[in-house]
């Protein structure tokens, strides 16, 4: 097999004096014919060089297939005088869009079938839905590309026809006016993508004229539309990675003029949604691990606001609801989630978990006047849950639980955290889950060690019916809750970005060390595994430890930090200064040129990895992983496996459909195993 060479064309990057040679800048030109055929050369050399696991690939896919039910649905929720579900069919990759006026035993109205809109087209993605407050119209987003570049539809839900009118090149994000006809939504810049631009649209109207109704001009602040849950007001949220700003209208006005909620102060974070008359705020104001307060709607601003719960050093408060006799709240306590219950008279309660380690959440909760709660449960050995909480009885009922097709016991499992020292003494959180029958504390189990690490994205202990094929066939699969995300809370994010990025890899490293020196798994038998900022994070591990790893999986990673960053007209670049630092201060171009993976690769031994990437990915550019496999090949010394899958017809998210997708694992498990099999 000829192992593709890409041609060097060195081109010299020069800032604060320093030069760089990139041999591979060239790569950054999707249009280069050149540029193509490299792409096509590593997807034929994938194929050569995993032929012999092809049919095992296909077994994979069956298997992980055959778990998922195909005629499944989900919970609904009443909501405006219908039950609102979605469905799948049997063989179809999408989801039907359905409901059911005043009964669930009512006639079954299905309002958006996706699959007849993805016939023909090798990727299909709908992303924001809407109804008209009457009911009448439905308007939905559509992404032919994976580029999440959509298109605004209009359905009428009486007649069937969709419009020829259509709001074409938009985010997706957009929300209806009181008067059924009036449509707000956000805009992308075409070159950066940042959701720069909210506009309002009239039903019947060219979109060519529709009314700029704001832009938001600091390049570091995105910008959405949204309701607020009493529907009374239309909210655009600003926001930047440190610093919030919220305009609202009453949406039965949708000619007014919108007000500034607090104008934006730099580390001030706050989003808002409305009960009664006053805005319930969660903020960072003088509170780390955040607050809530409330603020009259006639005068919103920050000397106005009334703390409702306080900040709490050990508490992370992530999430509200609102209703007509209680507060709920979603917090996050050494690690865990917790759900509180506050009337807003009289004493409080939390929910009880029972796992060592699981994930709970606030579900879809639309209705003020009641006295229950709908929220989501899950852990590493807990298929994931919807219960209904009776909040006076305090009785919980079991709505639906993922079924896993054939038969799964969780008796057959263990979960179990433990805990890794880092670097600098900070102790790390590590979620494990294992088959008790093929487990055995010895260093010989084959561990797949995951993690992402960065944005303040909490990395939750979950269920996966997919991964059983790992579990069931030895496989230990641990997640590492290393800084960079707010497992442990805000402190836990913001020790582990800017110019304290590094901790994320060396917790990491810590967890991989930890994991081996109690014989949970041994350097010949670990793995790990990231995606996009997560494959930062496998970049930078294997150029500081790679001796650590049998196998890693960098699914689109963002590997080539310091030129990205430098580049802003790259989408999502100049919305991340706050995350990364801006490398045109010499400061932070020093930081990330110490850590970004493509600028590090050595001449040295490195584990065999399989990389992923997206044609058309809008968050991490192909060429990034494209230009970081080609370096590899040139410098490195083993002969351990390099192979790059670039999807050429999706995105970040990969291929549509709920079972496209599995192929794509499917193959990520045949190269695990694979490795292990060579090993044994």
């Amino acid at each position: 097999m000829q192992t593709p060479l890409a041609p060097k064309k060195p081109q010299i990057l020069e800032i604060h004096g320093h030069q760089r040679i990139d041999d591979y800048y060239w790569m950054n030109d999707r249009e280069n014919p050149e540029v193509i055929d490299y792409l096509n050369q590593e997807n034929e050399y994938l194929q050569q060089v995993m032929k012999p696991t092809e049919e095992f690939q296909n077994s994979l896919f069956e298997e992980m297939k055959g778990r998922i039910k195909e005629d499944d649905q989900s919970v609904p929720y009443f909501k405006s005088g219908y039950h609102w579900y979605v469905r799948y069919e049997k063989g179809e990759e999408y989801p039907i869009y359905c409901r059911k006026k005043g009964s669930i035993e009512a006639e079954e109205e299905i309002i958006l079938n996706v699959n007849e809109l993805a016939r023909g087209k090798s990727y299909y993605q709908v992303g924001g839905t809407a109804t008209t407050p009457n009911q009448k119209i439905l308007g939905f987003a559509a992404d032919e590309v994976g580029r999440r570049i959509y298109t605004i539809y209009f359905k009428n839900l009486e007649t069937g026809e969709i419009y020829p009118e259509s709001i074409p090149e938009i985010t997706g994000n957009f929300v209806w006016a009181a008067d059924n006809q009036t449509i707000f939504y956000s805009k992308q810049d075409p070159e950066t993508l940042r959701s720069y631009r909210i506009y309002k649209h009239v039903l019947g109207t060219d979109c060519a004229t529709d009314e700029l109704i704001f832009e938001e001009a600091d390049e570091e602040f995105s910008c959405v539309v949204h309701k607020t849950k009493s529907e009374r007001f239309i909210l655009i949220h600003s926001e930047s990675t440190i610093s919030s700003e919220v305009r609202f209208i009453e949406a039965n006005n949708p000619t007014s003029a919108f007000q500034v909620l607090q104008e934006r102060i730099p580390y001030l974070e706050y989003a808002s949604d409305h009960y009664g008359e006053h805005f319930y705020i969660r903020t960072n104001d003088q509170a780390q691990n955040f607050k809530l307060v409330k603020a009259p709607v006639t005068n919103p601003g920050k000397a106005n606001w009334e703390d409702v719960i306080p900040h709490r050093a050990a508490v992370l408060l992530e999430d509200f609801d609102l209703f007509a006799k209680y507060l709920v709240t979603q917090e996050r306590s050494n690690g865990l989630t917790q759900i509180q219950i506050l009337p807003w008279e009289g004493e409080g309660h939390s929910l009880q978990f029972d796992d060592e380690t699981y994930t709970a959440w606030i579900s879809t909760n639309p209705e003020f006047e009641t006295d229950i709660l709908r929220f989501g449960y899950n852990s590493l050995t807990t298929p994931s849950s919807v219960y209904d909480y009776h909040l006076i009885s305090r009785d919980k009922s079991l709505l639906k639980q993922q079924e896993v097709v054939g038969g799964y016991d969780s008796s057959e499992f263990y979960s179990e955290r433990i805990w890794a020292k880092a670097e600098d003494g900070v102790m790390v959180p590590i979620s494990l889950v294992y088959k008790k029958s093929l487990f055995s504390q010895n260093g010989k189990n084959p561990l797949l060690l995951y993690s992402y690490g960065s944005y303040g994205y909490s990395m939750d202990a979950y269920f996966s019916s997919n991964r059983l094929s790992l579990l069931n066939r030895g496989f230990v699969f641990a997640i590492a809750h290393i800084r960079g995300g707010e497992d442990l809370g805000r402190h836990w994010y913001e020790d582990g970005k800017m110019l304290r990025k590094r901790n994320t890899f060396t917790d990491f490293i810590a967890c991989a060390e930890h994991l081996i020196h109690e014989n949970y798994t041994s350097p010949e038998h670990l793995h790990a595994m990231g995606g996009s900022a997560g494959g930062l994070l496998m970049g930078a591990v294997i150029n500081m430890r790679p001796e650590l790893f049998r196998g890693v999986i960098a699914n689109v990673p963002f590997v080539d930090v310091v030129t990205t960053m430098l580049d802003e007209s790259i989408p999502l670049t100049t919305g991340e200064f706050q995350e990364w630092g801006n490398p045109k201060h010499q400061e932070y171009y020093e930081y990330m040129l110490s850590y970004s993976p493509y600028d590090n690769v050595e001449e040295k031994a490195y584990p065999n990895l399989l990389v992923t990437s997206g044609l058309h990915d809008s968050q991490v550019q192909y060429w990034e992983p494209t230009k970081w496999v080609a370096k590899l090949r040139d410098k490195k010394t083993d002969s351990n496996l390099l192979l790059l899958h670039t999807n050429m017809e999706a995105g970040h998210g990969g291929a549509s459909g709920r079972f496209n997708a599995l192929k794509e694992l499917a193959l990520e498990y045949a190269f695990l195993l694979m490795l292990e099999e060579k090993t044994s």
